[in-house]
């Protein structure tokens, strides 16, 4: 298990920037693993992503704080400071199909996602058995049409028990209100089953099938109180043809689907995603 540090920043864009990070990780004894950034020159922002190795580093994350933020108020950057001893803690809220919630599971049983899942919610009780083989808490909280708000309030109440960092919606086919979203900005990551902005809402297999595409997608995106316009994660495709019917869409897209969502969420624990302006940077 690696033992390292990583720093998100985000700011202005001028001159000095790199080295002056640079340094400040050398004067405190850091060797640095990783180092990536981004100029957007239309916004004029600066994004960065530095990882380093602890074990000679000389500041604990408080005296981290407490020496960096000068520089960060000079620079007038955003920054947060992630440890890779931290694991996560993910509710996974799912309705009645069940294969992104099964792979994420799997993934997360066979280590690759560095994360804790104490809590699956859903509004069916289809896939409890999932949770009981993989022996994860499962909730059923019904969701009814006029009950929305009880509903979530239910579910707030349970994701702040479970002290809940990330939410992931793994095909959960409710639309969460405002509300809800405000409580986790930038930390709810939803898979909308096409390539989006193209089909978003509802059924869009259905619409695609019937448009005649040549390609079908899946986005892995951040909830915002827009739906399914939040900052765009990760995206794929798949070629398909006239042959294909509306059950082989449904089929190849739930593959993708899968795959989207899993970079994703993965991206997301390991630190690698910075928002701005509605986008992503997604640092390799």
């Amino acid at each position: 298990m690696k033992n390292t540090a990583t720093l998100l920043i985000s700011c202005p864009d001028r001159k000095g920037l790199v080295a002056t990070i640079a340094e400040f990780l050398y004067r405190h004894n850091a060797n640095i693993l990783h180092a990536d950034q981004h100029q957007d020159s239309e916004n004029n922002l600066f994004l960065m992503r530095v990882e380093w190795d602890l074990h000679d580093f000389n500041l604990n994350p408080d005296e981290f704080h407490q020496q960096f933020e000068p520089i960060a108020n000079e620079f007038q950057m955003k920054w947060r400071l992630a440890l890779s001893s931290h694991r996560p803690k993910i509710a996974i809220f799912v309705s009645r199909y069940d294969h992104c919630l099964a792979d994420l599971l799997y993934r997360h049983q066979a280590g690759e996602l560095h994360c804790d899942i104490p809590l699956i919610v859903s509004n069916h009780a289809d896939n409890k058995w999932l949770a009981d083989a993989y022996r994860i808490p499962f909730q059923h909280i019904e969701v009814h049409k006029d009950a929305k708000a009880e509903a979530e309030k239910d579910q707030l109440a349970l994701l702040r028990h479970h002290h809940i960092d990330l939410v992931i919606l793994a095909r959960y086919m409710q639309v969460l209100s405002p509300d809800f979203i405000r409580h986790y900005p930038s930390r709810i990551i939803n898979i909308h089953h096409s390539f989006l902005p193209a089909f978003h809402g509802a059924k869009p297999y259905h619409r695609a099938f019937e448009r005649g595409v040549k390609l079908i997608g899946a986005t892995s995106h951040y909830v915002t109180e827009t739906l399914d316009d939040g900052p765009i994660i990760e995206q794929d495709v798949s070629r398909i043809s006239h042959r294909d019917a509306l059950e082989d869409l449904i089929q190849k897209g739930a593959d993708l689907e899968k795959i989207v969502l899993s970079r994703a969420v993965r991206w997301h624990i390991e630190n690698r995603v910075l928002v701005y302006a509605n986008k992503t940077v997604v640092f390799d």
